[in-house]
This record gives C-alpha cells, structure tokens and sequence, in this order.
C-alpha cells in the first residue's frame, strides 16, 4: 500500500535539509531520503559566506559549533589583499568554517525536530506517470506527493531520470581538499591564492584555499574549471601538494589528517523542474562557477521551493523556476562566460593582477567570491556586475568559439 505524504526529498544535504525544515514548519508531512547514513561526511571545503550565514540565520541554525570568519585574503603573485566582508548590507558581515559533518547534521536535526520523518541508507527512484513525477520508489515501498524535491548533489541517477543533468558545452569544476592540524587555525580570515600553476607551468583558472576550522585543524584544497587549457590532463592530487607546498611553512601545516578527496561542481543544469518536481542546489546546477561555492545557494533554493509549495503545490515548480531564475540565472550565466575568457593563460594572468590591483576593485572581487553579487546588488558591485554581464552576454559566440582546448 502506498504512503501518502504532502513533500518527499530525495537528499539530506543542506539544500533538501532546508526545504524540509521550511515546508515541515509550515505544517507540511514531510519524509526525507538519503542514500547515506546519519553523520556522513560530506566533500567540501566547508567555507560558508555571509550569505549562507543569513539563510542559516533564517532557517533558525545554531552558529555556536561554527569557527566566526570576518573576511577574505586574497593573494595574487606578490599582491595580497586582507578584506572583511562588507557590512550594512542585504547579508550578515561575517562568515564561517563549519566541517559539513556537523553542518549537515545540524540541519537535518532541525528538520527532523519539525516534524520530518528522515529515512537514511535508502535510495529513493521517482515515479513517473508520463512526464509527471507522483512520489518515489524506496526499498519496496512506494511514497506519493504532489512535490518531489531533487537535492541529490551532483548528476546522478535521478538527474539522468529527470534531465536535470549539466549542459554538455558549460563549464564544470573540479577540487580537492585535505585536512591538516595548524597553529593557525583560529585565523579569522579565509584565504584564497589565485595564481595556481599545473605541472606544465600553466596558470589554472581556479584557486587554493586554507580555511580554518577553529578546532586545530584547517581545510586546504585547490578548485578548477574546465575552461583551462589542458585540462583533461590537470593533476589534481600533483595540483594540490604544490600548493601545499606554497603554504606549508606560513601555516605550520602538519601532515594530511586523512587521504585528499576530490569532487565534481556542476555549474549548470538543463531543467530544474517538471510537473510535480523541482532541483534545489547542485542539482540544479547552483554554482558560482567564479568561486565553486554552492551552499548558501542551496540553501536558499531549498527555502524558496517550501515557501511557494506552501501557497500552492500545483504551481510551485513553475514559479520556482521562474524566480530562481530571476535571483541567480544572470550572475551564473555571466560566471559561466568569465569562466570561458580566463580559460585562456595569458588573460587570466592579467586579469587577476586587476583583481586584487587596487583596493576599490579588490572589494569587488571580495564581493563576487563572497557569492553577496546578484540581480538585487546595490553599489559600484552592482554596478560592474550589470556592465559585465550585458558585454559577456554580447561577447558570448566569440568566447565559446575561442574558448582553451581542455
């Protein structure tokens, strides 16, 4: 016999966490499915920006495990550039370290303390009737809904399923991190080199990161973006001991506390809804591709599908679409062409010594990797933005056209 419940998600990271919590809060039955036990950890550098902080805010989370970040270093060759995140703005004026362990359990605690039932070591397979997703699938139980949520990460089986897959021509990323213990890791900045080399000398465009996690240990990983030239061929494990090795003796780095784990950063998907479904984060491709941040998006994404399923189920999915799209599409779009132009060495090589060139354009940059740029963004930030994505958007057939060999 079949369940009945009113909302099934299919993944408990933070993007299906938080809409469970959201619609459970509003009254709604909510069950959640992960292939993974309680307490898995999760890859990532486990970074969270101002922005995620207000969406954690609002979701009522705890902050009191979490390690406080002010700001951002950015360091580009001999250029290094130490900025606290904005204040008086749409968002919090502070960010932090949080390892996705405990962020993640945090959040589907909350879910589960509202009233969602939470099934783990289980995979859940939608069911279709036609083009209409009407429940899942579940070890040999069978669960209907009017909404399924997708936040099941990277392209996967229910992805394939759904179409929810990356768009073949956009850019992806790669990283990887690795944890080690440090003297420095109650540092109340996180750090970022931009000037990364492969084992070719060619510059990468993507960055190094050390994020302390304020509990002996720091995260320190390196990202990159398929635009590069050679790509196919990027070491990612080589890419990381040599930034490691940059960074070893002014950290105090001791060894790697476990092997390095590598994931992939979709930046794109080609739907993120159909009737009776909508992707929330990585699944629907939410992904500043200028940072490969995706957390705080998710969150939001994972709110935003609970709160408009809450008025109206039946019209939630398409006006989910409509007013993500409205929030993310112009500054992910815009990433996905910046992505293309500094795929190519020399203009990366000279488009990074602009931006951390002068302290104006610097605060800038801060705000684009902080994830606080979108189609609301007031100021000088905004402004660039807007200008950035009407010539990127023009320039668009000429950037794939010449984009870096992989």
């Amino acid at each position: 016999m079949a369940k009945n419940v009113d909302m099934i998600v299919i993944g408990a990271g933070p993007a299906g966490a938080a809409a469970a919590i959201s619609a459970a809060r509003g009254g709604a039955r909510v069950v959640v499915f992960d292939k993974a036990p309680y307490g898995r950890d999760k890859v990532c550098g486990d970074g969270l920006t101002p922005r995620a902080i207000g969406a954690l805010n609002e979701l009522k989370i705890p902050l009191d495990d979490a390690h406080h970040i002010v700001g951002l270093r950015m360091i580009a060759n001999n250029t290094v550039r130490e900025l606290d995140w904005p204040s008086g703005g749409r968002f919090p004026n502070h960010g932090a370290v949080w390892p996705r362990r405990k962020l993640d359990a945090a959040l589907i605690d909350a879910a589960n303390e509202a009233g969602a039932e939470i099934i783990w070591e289980t995979e859940a397979i939608p069911l279709m009737e036609g083009d209409t997703v009407t429940g899942v699938k579940a070890n040999s139980e069978t669960w209907l809904a009017p909404l399924t949520v997708v936040a099941t990460g990277a392209p996967g089986t229910v992805a394939k399923m759904l179409g929810t897959d990356r768009i073949e021509d956009e850019p992806f990323g790669l990283a990887i991190r690795a944890y080690a213990e440090s003297p420095r890791h109650a540092d109340a900045h996180l750090e970022a080199c931009l000037t990364l080399k492969d084992d070719h000398g060619t510059p990468v465009p993507g960055y190094g990161w050390m994020f302390p996690a304020g509990d002996g240990t720091v995260n320190i990983g390196v990202g990159a973006l398929s635009t590069m030239k050679g790509f196919k061929s990027l070491n990612l494990n080589n890419l990381l001991a040599s930034y490691r090795s940059m960074v070893e003796v002014p950290w105090g780095l001791g060894p790697n506390l476990e092997r390095p784990r590598a994931w992939r950063l979709p930046m794109s998907a080609q739907k993120r809804h159909g009737p009776g479904w909508a992707a929330v984060g990585d699944a629907a491709g939410l992904i500043n591709p200028m940072n490969g941040e995706g957390i705080d998006y998710g969150l939001e994404s994972g709110m935003l599908i609970s709160e408009l399923f809450l008025k109206d189920p039946l019209t939630a999915p398409r006006l989910y679409d409509i007013q993500v799209g409205e929030l993310f599409d112009g500054f992910l779009s815009t990433g996905r062409r910046f992505s293309f132009l500094i795929g190519h060495p020399f203009i990366l090589k000279n488009g990074l010594r602009m931006a951390v060139g002068t302290d104006a354009i610097a605060k800038i940059t801060l705000q684009v990797m902080g994830n606080l740029v979108d189609s609301n963004t007031p100021g000088a930030a905004g402004k660039v933005f807007s200008l950035s994505e009407k010539a990127l958007k023009a320039a668009d057939p000429l950037l794939r056209r010449t984009r870096a060999k992989a």
